[in-house]
């Protein structure tokens, strides 16, 4: 399946890798690996992630897929022809900003 990041996740992607290379050479680029494994794995089958739990007024479910080695989540939409990513967002920081950003990406 197709997965779209939402331009505000792509914003959050970059920054993330971007830090993470500052603090070591080379980290960015682990988590910019780590991140892609999980968009592959979302791509192969969506369904198999768990739903967000507590978020249920959205038109699509929404779900998450943990990035390992990274306290980062992603969140997505999964629609009939393609997955929306919403966030790549910190696992610990800001829970549910992204939120307002569900359903309002067409594509």
């Amino acid at each position: 399946m197709r997965v779209v990041l939402h331009p505000e996740a792509r914003v959050e992607l970059r920054a993330a890798a971007l830090w993470y290379e500052e603090q070591r050479p080379g980290l960015g680029g682990e988590f910019l690996a780590e991140v892609t494994a999980v968009l592959e794995r979302i791509a192969a089958n969506p369904h198999s992630f768990p739903l967000w739990p507590g978020v249920s007024a959205t038109a699509e479910p929404m779900r998450r897929g943990v990035v390992h080695r990274f306290p980062y989540v992603v969140a997505f939409e999964a629609h009939a022809d393609r997955v929306l990513v919403l966030a790549i967002a910190h696992g610990k920081r800001r829970p549910l900003y992204w939120l307002a950003r569900t359903g309002a990406y067409p594509v």
